[in-house]
C-alpha cells in the first residue's frame, strides 16, 4: 500500500448527483482491477472509493463519486477536492480484484448497484484488453434510466465485443424503457441458470452484496466463486 498526494485534474457531472474525479499520483500507482484506494480526511478519517480505471495506465486514477449535500460521507471529499485541488490516498487496498485467464477459466458475472459500477468497469476493462474469450456480463441495477450514465458506451462495448454482454437494470422505470427492471439481483437470477459455472463480482450497497450472497449461494453459488469486498463486512 502506498500513501500519496495526488493533484485532481478534473471533476466532471456524471448526473446530477454522480461525479468523474481524476486523480494524478505523483508516481504511477499499480493495482488490480477491481481493487480501491481509500481518501484520507484525518488521521482516523478514511474513506474508501473504487478505482474507475483500468490498472494499464497507474498514471491517471479515476473515481466515481455519488455525492450531494445529505450525503456528508461523500460530499465532504468532494468539496475537498474542489477547494484544495488536491486529496491524499492511501492504497491499493481490496481483495476482490478480477481473477484473469490464469486463474479462471469460467465466465465471468459484474453486478454494480449504483456507483459501485466503478469497480465492475474496472473489471470490464481489464478483461476486454485482455482479449480473453471467456464471456463477460455486466449487469448495472438503477434506481432510474438516467442513472446509467455511460450507457452508450457500453451499449457500443456490447456491439464490438461478442463476448461482452451488458445488461442494464432500472428500479424505478419509465414507460419509454424497454430493458431488464426491478431489482439487480432478481435480474441475474431470471437471467443465468448456472451459478455454479461462473465467476461472480459484485459492488454496490452491502444490503444488496448480503442478499446476492444469500440467495446466489442457495442457487447453486459457491461462495469461493463470490468476490466483494463488502462480504468482510456483512
Amino acid at each position: 500500500m502506498q500513501t500519496m498526494l495526488c493533484q485532481v485534474t478534473a471533476i466532471e457531472a456524471l448526473t446530477a448527483a454522480v461525479y468523474r474525479v481524476q486523480l494524478q499520483p505523483p508516481q504511477a500507482m499499480k493495482f488490480k482491477a477491481g481493487q480501491y484506494l481509500q481518501v484520507v480526511m484525518g488521521e482516523r478519517d478514511k474513506r474508501p472509493f473504487s478505482i474507475a480505471s483500468c490498472p494499464s495506465d497507474g498514471s491517471l486514477l479515476e473515481l466515481h463519486i455519488g455525492a450531494t449535500p445529505e450525503n456528508k460521507y461523500a460530499y465532504e471529499v468532494l468539496e475537498s477536492m474542489r477547494n484544495n485541488g488536491c486529496i491524499e490516498i492511501e492504497g491499493p487496498l481490496g481483495d476482490a480484484w478480477y481473477r484473469d485467464d490464469t486463474r479462471s477459466t469460467r465466465p465471468l458475472i459484474l453486478i454494480a448497484g449504483g456507483t459501485g459500477f466503478s469497480y465492475a468497469w474496472s473489471i470490464a476493462q481489464a478483461h476486454l484488453q485482455r482479449k480473453s474469450t471467456r464471456p463477460v456480463t455486466l449487469y448495472w441495477g438503477v434506481r432510474s434510466a438516467a442513472d446509467l450514465y455511460m450507457h452508450d458506451q457500453l451499449q457500443e462495448l456490447a456491439e464490438a465485443y461478442p463476448h461482452f454482454y451488458y445488461r442494464p437494470v432500472v428500479q424505478y422505470p419509465e414507460p419509454t424503457w424497454t430493458g431488464l427492471t426491478g431489482l439487480v439481483h432478481q435480474a441475474v437470477l431470471t437471467d443465468q441458470s448456472d451459478l455454479g459455472e461462473a465467476d461472480v463480482y459484485a459492488a454496490g450497497r452491502f444490503e444488496m452484496v448480503r442478499i446476492i450472497r444469500d440467495e446466489f449461494h442457495a442457487n447453486g453459488l459457491p461462495l469461493v466463486q463470490l468476490y466483494g469486498d463488502a462480504l468482510a463486512f456483512i
